[in-house]
């Protein structure tokens, strides 16, 4: 059995030092929260793309149902769907292309028609 150490195992070592500080208060790890959207940020998202909710959720891939309970605020959308929603509000295009490159079976988004 050998003593030396090997960078991955030095590193496991300090990540372990790291959890071992977080819990005990000595150091803060950094994280990104990604908050709950009001339900009328969700209803003016989609009226702001011009879609209606059937529309919305066949173009970004969602549940039409959770679409109305969320704008409806009777459910709040899980994490994947807060960042997905994030995405959409930012570059809805980009979703567009990520999901025709699936359909297609490319793997890769297609460069929009110029």
């Amino acid at each position: 059995m050998t003593t030396d150490r090997t960078g991955i195992g030095q590193e496991i070592e300090e990540a372990l030092g790291e959890v071992v500080a977080h819990v005990g208060g000595e150091a803060a790890l950094p994280c990104r929260v990604v908050d709950a959207p009001p339900a009328d940020w969700i209803v003016a998202l989609r009226k702001r793309l011009k879609l209606s909710r059937q529309k919305f959720a066949d173009r970004f891939g969602l549940d039409v149902r959770a679409v109305q309970e969320w704008e409806q605020g009777r459910r709040v959308p899980d994490r994947a769907a807060r960042v997905l929603l994030t995405v959409i509000d930012r570059d809805p295009e980009s979703v567009v292309r990520a999901l025709a490159a699936e359909e297609t079976g490319t793997g890769e988004a297609q460069a929009p028609p110029s």
